[in-house]
This record gives structure tokens, sequence and C-alpha cells, in this order.
């Protein structure tokens, strides 16, 4: 059986990783988008590359919509942030988990493991999730900028390589 450490040294072979971002908000604009300009930045600085970055309304519709238009792009993933809470306006998660084929129940639940940490028992709040859409690795992390670096720096970043190569081996 392989290991991990060789899926990732294989993975690493493929080079950068072609990422789509869609920041989910009311509010945002792309001025004022921090959590959307960090996950770029946290991304471009670790080599890959940036193939699509858009803001949406909180509308199950245009959270759809956007899901759609990315998985016939070129982005092998793609990260949704905000949307994620309880709160009525929340409904980032509803859409994509309805949409998901195959989940990855590991990035929530480590996720919120991660969270705790930082801000208590309110990471039971966030309904952070992430798994596989028409052969793309999709991410829904909360929209908070110390959020989404939580979500890149110790979750998304270590294993996209590994991720990506998981997708077409």
């Amino acid at each position: 059986m392989m290991s991990a450490d060789f899926h990732r040294q294989q993975a690493t072979s493929q080079g950068s990783v072609p990422i789509a971002i869609v920041t989910v908000s009311d509010t945002r604009t792309p001025e004022t988008d921090t959590s959307g300009q960090l996950i770029r930045a946290l991304a471009e600085a670790a080599g890959h590359v940036i193939v699509a970055h858009r803001i949406v309304k909180d509308e199950p519709d245009q959270v759809a919509q956007a899901l759609a238009d990315l998985v016939e792009g070129e982005a092998r993933l793609i990260i949704f942030n905000g949307g994620t809470g309880i709160s009525q306006r929340d409904r980032t998660y509803d859409v994509i988990s309805k949409h998901l084929e195959k989940t990855l129940p590991g990035f929530g639940e480590i996720f919120r493991m991660l969270s705790y940490e930082q801000v208590g028992a309110a990471a039971m709040l966030s309904r952070a999730t992430a798994g596989v859409y028409r052969n793309r690795v999709v991410f829904s992390t909360p929209g908070s900028p110390d959020a989404v670096q939580l979500a890149m720096e110790k979750l998304i970043l270590p294993e996209i390589q590994h991720l990506a190569w998981e997708l077409i081996r």
C-alpha cells in the first residue's frame, strides 16, 4: 500500500494547482474582499495560480451558478469563503453540500477543532465543508480573515497538490 508521503511526492511533480476563489457576501466589493485577497496571496505565495475570482451575494442561485460556472473552467480547486454560519443569510453550506458527490468530512472536523483553539466554543457555529464535485475539489470556509488563514495554512495548502493529484491519478 502506498503511503500519503509517497502520494504527496508524486503530486509535487504536477506543479502548480489552478484555483478559483468565490467570496460569498452581501457587502464585500473587490476593494473590501480581504478574505478573497488573502486566499489569493497565500495561494500565489505557495506557487499556485488563481484562474478565477468572483464575489457573489449570499443567494442560493448565485452560489450555485458560481459553482456550475467554475467546474467548467480550468480550476482544479474551488475555494468558497463566507456564508457558512447559521444566520438566515448564511446559505453557502446548503448549496455546496447538495452538490458534493464525495464529501471530505475530515476538513470540517479538523477545521472546527483548530478553530476551537482560536475562538473557543463558537467554532461549533461553523459549517465549513469540503468535497468533490464534477472532478473538482471544493472547499467552503467561513469568511473571516482569521478563518481563511487557518484553513489555507493548516489544511488546504499543505495538501493542495495531493488533493489535485488524487483527482487525475
